[in-house]
């Protein structure tokens, strides 16, 4: 089998919706291109190819046969791109005060002034300049599509302004054509200008609302340091990331930027991992301890030995995700890409069917009216509002997640997750802290420093999967020297201090020694016994020293986020392998009516298989690997961040921190964003629907003005970013 690789390429050159469907289409063809999507939001093309039958450069020499650009090159291609539309976006601006420097004195002219004598001629030494210099793009950019049979919205300004022009130019160079017919030879130098103008600011007012759309992304690229501190043989000396290689030994100091992922070789120090994990608190680092990209290491300094570099890091992961993410397409994009695609032709007959109907109905005395109206239509009608309203809002609303530690993987599932009506829970890890810990200890003799030392060392040299909770639980405490020890399997361990046998072990242990437990003692055993907790007891010889009761503990906020969930109408289930006795207690205390004990991975899969067959639309939610059957059969699959690799690798959405609230925030995200998703479509098209007849000259027939195609230009540059701004809403909601 062919080994097919995935990349996101930055596009350059892109002006609007039709050029991502141009270039998405061309590059489609290509052989060896097994899938592509052009996003024109975040200007990146989406592509699985085989490197074998075409190549990087191909791909480049073939996207810019058509006018525009990759950049294919690895390192910092974002870095390159974000230049690239710095630079755009400077001459952008430079054009648009310069057209409008140009066009204001044009409108003066042409609207007020247009009876002074020659005031033609004024005219067109206004409005060459603005075509040459400061539209020259459009025309260049036409031509490029004509050749290749396309058409953009760069066709539709070229045709209007050319039109407009040389109308006007024509009757500035022989006005007795119309003189002699009794008509007056009027231009519309005003009308090609100021639809310059007006386009350019929109486009410049478009490209900075857009940048706003991706600064989640751009804030996560900002968390990679620059350079590293190497350790070699000459010492240490500072090095651009890029050079860094596995197994080089970086020192890392007080309040820097941990440059690659890798593993402490040498000091101790607390890292802040709050901006991948989520968690506040700083985490205790010591040698063999892993750490990761970006984050900040606190007051300590250390050596760590680099495991992984480059786009092998777990920031890097991150940030490819989310580009991806964004990059993807909602199911309905789909269907809104081939309608931008055939919008422009569809436009341009429409223009020319409009001229027709104003000439057959007024003849030559109508051409000034047939000429406006069919230039007004070329302008106003705008795929780039239709061509942005579902990419924007997955950008903003994919960013917004991934700055509350909520990472999606694509488009479709935040268009899935709206129509989830049961979320299926695993118990371990996801609802539970998915480790043992002490609950309570209750101590039945006099409590004494020496005894918690004596339980303190017998559990740190037990080998029951239970003693590590128990020794944690007795923080500050210093172990006591034992003179012996011994594990009796099954059963608990033992130990001699001066002539006294210490012992910690189960029930069955307890009744070895002799012991019966009073009746609040049992009372305490059995209670926590029904609250699915083990219970182990700590004695010395004959004497009862203390009860110990622990469990998986159901984390902080589990129950208000499924309480959450039931509040969105969200029926939450909950599986897990555990006993019957221990999902009983969880789901009691939970509030759940709908659980499964004792499941098998292959039991988890056809339970939610059974939900499915019932009509449900179900989001599974697990961390470890015998969740994976579940997750993959599941409607949306969400995976929690502490997890294992292969629940995050098959999950479409993974939840970073251990905090279950991000589910029910994920949900609301989703409807957030597919609500803003539909509004931007019905504005979009709502505008073009009733715009296009207005330009056309529908409210002449009532009486009404014909639309000046400058009012036209306008509405149009402010179509595509009202779409924007809308998107933009959701980056200061809260969620």
């Amino acid at each position: 089998m062919k080994e097919l690789e995935k990349k996101s390429i930055p596009v350059l050159e892109m002006t609007c919706a039709s050029c991502a469907t141009n270039v998405e289409g061309h590059v489609q063809k290509l052989k060896g291109v097994k899938a592509a999507n052009v996003n024109f939001a975040s200007n990146t093309l989406n592509i699985t190819y085989d490197p074998q039958e075409v190549s990087l450069e191909k791909l480049k020499n073939e996207v810019q046969s058509i006018g525009y650009d990759l950049i294919i090159e690895d390192e910092d291609a974002l870095e390159k791109q974000e230049q690239s539309e710095h630079k755009h976006y400077r001459e952008l601006r430079i054009k648009t005060i310069g057209a409008w420097a140009l066009s204001i004195p044009l409108v003066i002219f042409g609207m007020f002034l247009m009876h002074l004598p020659g005031v033609q001629w004024i005219e067109l030494a206004l409005c060459v300049p603005i075509l040459v210099f400061f539209g020259t793009s459009f025309y260049v950019n036409a031509w490029k599509q004509l050749k290749h049979r396309k058409a953009n919205m760069d066709t539709l300004v070229a045709l209007s302004t050319l039109i407009a022009f040389l109308f006007s130019l024509f009757n500035t160079l022989y006005p007795e054509f119309w003189t002699n017919r009794g008509l007056e030879p009027h231009v519309y130098y005003e009308a090609a200008g100021v639809i310059i103008a007006f386009v350019l600011l929109g486009k410049l007012l478009e490209e900075r609302a857009k940048s706003s759309t991706s600064s989640a992304i751009k804030k996560l690229i900002g968390l990679q340091p620059k350079t590293a501190r190497r350790i070699d043989e000459e010492g240490e000396k500072d090095v651009p990331i890029a050079l860094l290689k596995k197994g080089d030994k970086v020192s890392v100091r007080p309040g820097e930027k941990i440059p690659v992922d890798g593993i402490v070789v040498s000091g101790t120090s607390a890292v802040d991992e709050s901006m991948i994990s989520g968690e506040p608190i700083p985490v205790e680092k010591k040698a063999g301890d892993k750490v990761l990209t970006g984050t900040i290491n606190q007051k300590g300094s250390f050596v760590m030995e680099a495991t992984q570099v480059g786009g092998e890091t777990v920031l890097a992961q991150i940030i490819r995700m989310v580009q991806e993410a964004q990059g993807s397409k909602a199911p309905v994009q789909r269907i809104v890409d081939k309608a931008a695609g055939i919008f422009v032709p569809v436009v341009i007959v429409l223009a020319v069917i409009t001229f027709a109907v104003w000439m057959a109905f007024g003849g030559t005395s109508n051409l000034s009216y047939a000429i406006l109206s069919a230039v007004s239509v070329l302008v106003i009608a705008c795929p780039c509002a239709l061509g942005l309203a579902t990419p924007t809002a997955l950008m903003v609303g994919i960013g917004k997640g991934a700055q509350n530690h909520i990472l999606i993987k694509d488009a479709v599932a935040l268009e899935e997750m709206r129509k989830i009506n049961c979320v299926v829970l695993d118990k371990t890890g996801t609802i539970t802290e998915g480790k043992p810990n002490v609950t309570n200890l209750e101590w039945t003799a006099p409590e004494s420093d020496r005894n918690r030392s004596i339980l303190l060392a017998m559990e740190m040299k037990s080998e029951h999967p239970l003693a590590n909770a128990i020794s944690e639980s007795l923080i500050g405490i210093t172990p006591f020297p034992l003179p012996d020890f011994e594990s009796e399997t099954g059963k608990g361990v033992r130990s001699v201090i001066d002539g006294a046998v210490y012992w910690v072990g189960s029930k069955g242990y307890l009744e070895s020694f002799g012991i019966q437990l009073s009746e609040t003692q049992k009372n305490s055993r059995r209670q926590w016994e029904e609250e699915a907790k083990s219970v182990v007891f700590f004695g010395c010889d004959n004497h009862l020293l203390a009860m110990i009761a622990i469990a998986d503990t159901i984390k902080s906020t589990s129950a208000a986020a499924i309480r959450e969930l039931q509040k969105q109408g969200i029926e939450v289930h909950m599986l897990t392998g555990d006993a019957k006795l221990t999902a009983e207690a969880i789901a009691r205390e939970l509030g759940l009516t709908h659980y499964e004990a004792q499941m098998l991975p292959s039991d988890k899969e056809k339970y939610i298989v059974e939900l499915q067959d019932k009509g449900m639309r179900v989001a599974m939610v697990g961390d470890g690997i015998n969740d994976s059957q579940a997750l993959a059969r599941a409607n949306v699959s969400i995976a929690m961040g502490k997890g294992t690799d292969i629940a995050m690798d098959i999950a479409m959405v993974t939840l970073m921190t251990s905090d279950l609230m991000l589910l029910p925030k994920t949900f609301i995200l989703s409807g957030k964003t597919v609500r803003l998703i539909y509004q931007n479509l019905f504005w979009a098209s709502i505008y073009n629907l009733i715009s296009i007849p207005l330009a056309a000259g529908v409210l002449w027939l009532f009486g009404g003005p014909l639309l000046n195609p400058m009012i036209a230009s306008a509405a149009m540059a402010f179509s595509s970013v009202s779409v924007v701004l809308n998107s933009l809403r959701l980056k200061w909601s809260k969620i």
